[in-house]
């Protein structure tokens, strides 16, 4: 499963990377959510392209996207014979660049979040399926999904699912259908080595999508966020001390 992700590397670092020729610019987001645009690299006549795409795909044979429920991951199992991914699949692969991702983690009285990353710190590449969609007045809407499969032993403790990482020497083994068929493109869907990833307890924060920023990553400290804490104090009034009366010395006073 991947639900929420991040993409906080500078677009010359990722342009570098993927090697795509547009020189696109973006700010860093920290809590990239389904139905917003994203990027994602395609190949396009023999060349790496970057595009911006809706994540949440709709097949091209779908009529009506209002009664469509949004397909924001993609089943690694399933992708050759579903009909909803089987085109995408053969003819329209592609990559999404993220920094990392996040995980909940169920049990206790509410799902715990997690930040996963590389180890290394540098981006990763999620497999994904892309569809352009045609509407009914001739409007046209690229989407995409994210190849998921099963857990490594990093992230088994907190779910059964992972993306799909592609490991940069496979990026055109991934991308290009032109050469590579799908069902060999398929053997790069297996979970990402052991060693490759590192997991850390955040902030529930992430949780609202409205929160956008640097402190959604970084690690909480179970232990003292679970710890009971101390009851409020209430200040105690001293008491009061009794005044003796002046003796009267026959002079009136104001006050």
């Amino acid at each position: 499963m991947c639900g929420r992700y991040t993409l906080t590397s500078s677009p010359e670092a990722l342009r570098a990377l993927f090697r795509y020729a547009e020189q696109p610019n973006f700010p860093p987001r920290y809590n990239v959510a389904p139905t917003q645009p994203i990027p994602v690299v395609c190949f396009i006549n023999g060349e790496r392209k970057f595009a911006l795409m809706r994540w949440g795909l709709l097949p091209s044979w779908v009529k009506d996207p209002k009664a469509f429920s949004l397909i924001i991951n993609a089943r690694g199992e399933n992708v050759l014979d579903k009909p909803a991914f089987r085109a995408a699949m053969k003819r329209r692969r592609c990559l999404v660049p993220a920094d990392g991702f996040y995980e909940w983690k169920a049990g206790g009285a509410r799902k715990q979040p997690y930040f996963i990353h590389a180890k290394s710190g540098e981006p990763l590449a999620l497999a994904g399926l892309w569809e352009t969609w045609t509407g009914p007045n001739g409007e046209e809407l690229d989407t995409v999904a994210i190849v998921t499969t099963d857990a490594n032993r990093t992230l088994q403790p907190m779910h059964d699912r992972m993306p799909v990482i592609v490991a940069p020497e496979a990026f055109d083994l991934w991308l290009d259908s032109d050469r590579v068929d799908d069902k060999t493109a398929a053997a790069l869907i297996a979970p990402a080595p052991d060693d490759l990833l590192d997991a850390h307890p955040v902030s529930v924060d992430v949780n609202r999508v409205a929160n956008d920023d640097a402190h959604l990553v970084e690690a909480i400290d179970l232990a003292a966020e679970a710890a009971p804490r101390p009851p409020l104090q209430h200040a105690v009034e001293a008491p009061k001390r009794a005044v003796k009366p002046k003796p009267d010395d026959g002079q009136g006073r104001l006050f």
